[in-house]
């Protein structure tokens, strides 16, 4: 039997949603008993780490536990980055994989596909050619970086196709749509039948708005920070916001401040998220992952950025960008109020591909791993 040696890394809250599709298929994949097998290990560095962020989604997502927990924690970019980098080296070294793979934009996806290529071990990239085009972005540069190391990139839309051309790289580029909508389309079904968050939180559906908030670039900003809370409590319905850590520890006691009708929570789950995002009335968010999922459930989206890689949504005309000014968040909500309040989504959902991302991706995958092995 011909058998790939995968190792999968991951280590931030949005990477386990994508590799939770990845792994399903991998299943599927060595249940079709064609001689060929993957054999999947999976390296969590330890990025989200306490029970909200992690160890929620391995048993609501069905993940396979992770082979290796590098427990590195949080800290200082380059120090986080580094201990990770050290860390991964380690346990490809013992494992010897023949692929690793890499999701989306954080450190552990840059620290794992350094490791992979200093250790001559190809990388594949998931959700490959995103570029919002601001440097300032701790994600910019991970994941431009990892797309310069990767042998096989996998593209959630034409637009990462186009940025990647643009910059030279072609070889190896596959669009094979958005493994988080393969997730979606799995879970929310799921979802309905076993998560009471509304009910938890008394909440109606379309009664309440949704808030996130976790990106550097806003939460290590006091002025922007302020201008986010400024606007979200001027919102003359319930906003829930449920809190990053990241965003709770720079807030410290003015946490207590926050009025109007904001709801502060702690993280929750993978399920209750999904419920949320899409019985919402209006989202506010700077995370690039529930823009998309506000799309995909037709609810409109301002999005607290200057800029964002999904460019597609907006342009679709559910999606607002308002960066961190009050008066421009309130004005996209303004909009959106006089307007419609649902975003017309129909047959534009195939720009995220058909929900058989996952699939896709290990076909590509497989072939040129047993192309190889039947060339050596």
């Amino acid at each position: 039997m011909k058998t790939l040696h995968l190792v999968t890394i991951v280590g931030a809250r949005p990477q386990f949603i994508k590799a939770a599709a990845v792994s399903r298929a991998i299943e599927a994949f060595n249940t079709s008993a064609d001689g060929r097998r993957i054999q999947e290990q999976i390296v969590h560095t330890g990025q989200h780490y306490d029970g909200n962020m992690s160890g929620v989604f391995f048993e609501e997502l069905k993940i396979p536990h992770p082979s290796r927990n590098l427990g590195v924690g949080s800290g200082p970019h380059g120090r986080q980055t580094g201990v990770m980098l050290d860390r991964i080296e380690s346990a490809l070294i013992e494992t010897k994989p023949d692929w690793v793979l890499v999701y989306g934009d954080t450190n552990s996806t840059l620290a794992g596909a350094l490791a992979a290529i200093k250790l001559h071990v190809p990388v594949a990239h998931v959700e490959a050619g995103l570029r919002s085009f601001n440097w300032r972005m701790p994600e910019e540069i991970n994941r431009s970086v990892a797309d310069r190391l990767s042998t096989l990139l996998f593209c959630p839309t034409l637009t990462a196709v186009e940025n990647l051309a643009r910059e030279g790289i072609t070889r190896g580029v596959h669009q094979v749509g958005d493994v988080m909508y393969d997730s979606l389309l799995f879970n929310v079904g799921l979802a309905e039948q076993r998560s009471n968050v509304l009910a938890r939180l008394g909440l109606e559906r379309k009664g309440f708005c949704l808030a996130t908030v976790h990106r550097a670039d806003n939460t290590d900003d006091p002025n922007r920070l302020a201008g986010i809370l400024d606007a979200i409590q001027r919102i003359e319905s319930p906003v829930i916001l449920p809190l990053h850590p990241r965003t709770r520890s720079r807030l410290g006691r003015s946490l207590e401040q926050i009025g109007g009708r904001v709801r502060v929570i702690d993280p929750v789950s993978y399920l209750d998220m999904l419920l949320l995002v899409r019985h919402a009335r209006l989202i506010f968010t700077d995370s690039g992952g529930v823009q998309k999922e506000a799309y995909w459930f037709g609810v409109p989206c301002v999005t607290l950025r200057d800029e964002t890689e999904w460019v597609e949504l907006v342009e679709s005309g559910c999606n607002r960008l308002a960066g961190a000014d009050p008066d421009a968040i309130l004005g996209a909500v303004t909009d959106f109020e006089s307007t419609d309040t649902s975003c017309v989504i129909g047959t534009a959902r195939n720009l995220f591909g058909d929900g058989h991302s996952a699939e896709k991706l290990l076909s590509i995958l497989t072939q040129a791993q047993f192309s190889s092995q039947l060339g050596d």
